[in-house]
């Protein structure tokens, strides 16, 4: 630095106990106003603002001075701390003021791109190209504080609890099953690839086996996928495996640890234990695995009182072997015109439904332009079986589960948030549990694991295994918090004989599983414990402490939607000498 100054305190920890002490802060201008025989600057640091006044009667010199600063401008102030004339009780530092004697400028600037502060309207790209402006806003910088608060109580809780923190490497083998991977390709051996690890699964399973008993980590994971709002190419777990215990010792100590650091960052209690659904039930009342259950209009279930009515989208779902099932908006049908509707069809058909049927109960009686396809028995039959009361809609999705499920889960969200009805101070906590071991994938024509081919079947369903697959409960469990899905987890299998029956079912041969998974196999030969463990999406929970919508709002360096840095410009082109090196050759096409 430039100045032989030494800062002795932070620019917003300053108030009225000050007063009258000598201090010297360093930071950047906000912003300058010049009233003549006095300029005022208000200066910040991470910690907030504090007013200073360049007055002639206190230094000339450092007056002088004060008339060539601009805003972000960095510099040091040394001065005597001042009751403020006119308090400013929207700041922390509003009873105060520092009258400057010596200034020094560290550093000036151009005019920003952006501006910093935390209501500006720039574009969210221009925001990320210039993530280092970005960051000097108050909101920002909190985020990153908090973030940081709540890593460390994570570690001081675990580190209470008997775990140890133990690293994983990051270049491991590319493994079948998940997303897909990030590769890395191998100079020293040439053709070969390394993968970046979408988690550290098969790893911390190893910590098992070689006798840590309990680990954490607090660990970046990458994932080549498409991104939302709530999902990024590289993304940071809480990672948590332990020794001799079951489903129920993993729970207990995972949402005392939730319960902790939402009451440490926030002071939000979630209350314990935390309530339960298995994930049938999830499904049937919610239409998701992962809902919000903040508010209602659950999905109830006619299919068998349409399967022989004359409207015949819903009368065919059925006798396709689907359902046709709906949500009451329980008194607020007032509320949607037919094109508030007609946006809402519009929105479940993103999720694969082919329209959206309704009713709207009223004072006159039902109004809904599928009501002459049904008889009064039949329509009466609806109405009760949705509740359905004067002022309530009723919207309906008809098609194969998976889509019906999914329509109306995404519904229920969209419909209270633009009601809303969603209540961002409120946290509604929930375990899902008895996921099933399996899902169908359509594209491939082929069973695949739900969460991951490692996950422990329920002992009951261990022989339907090879038979019926698609009845395998799995030992999972997923911590869900006002439908974000916060962290999932599973007991493991520790068996060679049920991991390789586990890696047949999902169409894997002996010789398969061995090449992508032989380390693990042979490891379980050496007497593995029964084990199990959970990992927490730390960005999705930053984002509920914050109550940000997106997940950029709480990563200090994050990516586009479209996986690429606007400040670097990454991913970028590598030049011919290092491609040869690799022995990769670019298709020009």
């Amino acid at each position: 630095m430039k100045t032989k100054l030494k800062r002795s305190h932070m620019c917003g920890v300053l108030n009225s106990s000050n007063i009258g002490e000598e201090v010297t802060l360093m930071g950047w201008v906000q912003k300058r106003r010049d009233l003549g025989g006095l300029i005022f600057a208000d200066m910040r640091d991470r910690t907030g603002f504090v007013q200073i006044i360049f007055d002639k009667e206190v230094s000339m010199e450092a007056f002088n001075q004060a008339n060539d600063i601009g805003a972000e401008y960095v510099i040091a102030v040394k001065g005597k701390v001042h009751k403020r004339q006119s308090v400013n009780p929207n700041i922390p530092t509003g009873e105060i003021e520092v009258f400057a004697e010596i200034l020094d400028v560290l550093n000036t600037s151009d005019t920003p791109p952006i501006y910093i502060k935390d209501d500006d309207d720039v574009s969210e790209n221009l925001r990320l190209k210039y993530r280092y402006l970005d960051l000097r806003k108050s909101t920002m910088q909190k985020n990153l504080i908090l973030r940081h608060k709540t890593a460390g109580i994570v570690r001081n809780f675990l580190s209470e609890e008997g775990f140890i923190e133990v690293e994983t490497p990051v270049l491991t083998k590319t493994t079948p099953e998940g997303a897909r991977d990030y590769l890395v390709p191998s100079r020293v051996n040439p053709g070969k690839f390394y993968a970046l690890p979408q988690s550290p699964q098969l790893f911390k399973q190893l910590l098992m086996v070689s006798g840590m008993d309990r680990y954490f980590q607090i660990v970046k994971c990458f994932r080549d996928e498409d991104l939302r709002a709530d999902r990024q190419p590289e993304f940071t777990q809480i990672d948590c495996e332990m020794s001799f215990v079951d489903a129920e010792d993993v729970i207990d100590i995972n949402q005392r640890l939730v319960h902790k650091v939402f009451k440490e960052v926030i002071n939000v209690e979630i209350p314990l234990p935390i309530p339960r659904t298995t994930y049938k039930e999830a499904m049937e009342r919610y239409g998701i695995d992962k809902p919000d259950i903040r508010f209602g209009f659950e999905l109830f279930d006619v299919s068998d009182l349409v399967s022989s009515s004359s409207f015949k989208v819903f009368s065919g779902a059925v006798e396709a072997g689907g359902s046709v099932r709906g949500i009451n908006v329980k008194g607020y049908g007032d509320q949607f015109s037919r094109k508030d509707i007609t946006a809402l069809e519009d929105y479940t058909k993103t999720y694969g439904a082919k329209g959206l049927a309704w009713i709207k109960v009223t004072a006159e009686g039902v109004i809904s332009p599928i009501a002459k396809f049904f008889s009064e028995e039949e329509m009466q039959g609806i109405l009760k079986r949705g509740d359905a009361a004067e002022g309530d809609l009723l919207l309906f999705v008809a098609d194969k589960n998976s889509v019906v499920y999914d329509s109306l889960g995404h519904l229920r969200g969209e419909v209270a948030k633009r009601l809303n009805l969603v209540n961002k101070d409120e946290y509604k906590a929930l375990w899902v549990t008895d996921f099933p071991l399996f899902e169908y994938d359509e594209e491939d024509d082929r069973y695949v694991a739900k969460h991951h081919p490692f996950t422990s079947p329920m002992d009951e369903d261990l022989e339907l295994l090879e038979t019926e697959p698609e009845k395998v409960r799995a030992k999972a469990y997923d911590l869900v918090i006002n439908g974000y899905e916060v962290g999932g987890g599973s007991i493991r299998i520790y068996s060679s004989d049920v991991q390789q029956r586990m890696f047949k079912a999902l169409g894997f041969s002996e010789e398969e599983a061995w090449d992508k998974f032989g380390f693990l196999l042979e490891a379980f030969k050496y007497g593995t414990p029964p084990h199990g463990g959970i990992a927490f999406g730390l960005d999705r929970l930053m984002m509920l402490l914050t109550k940000e919508e997106n997940i950029r709002q709480v990563i200090a360096f994050p990516k586009t939607q479209n996986a690429s840095c606007p400040m670097t410009n990454a991913p970028s082109v590598a030049d011919e000498k290092q491609l040869k090196e690799l022995s990769i050759e670019v298709s020009k096409s």
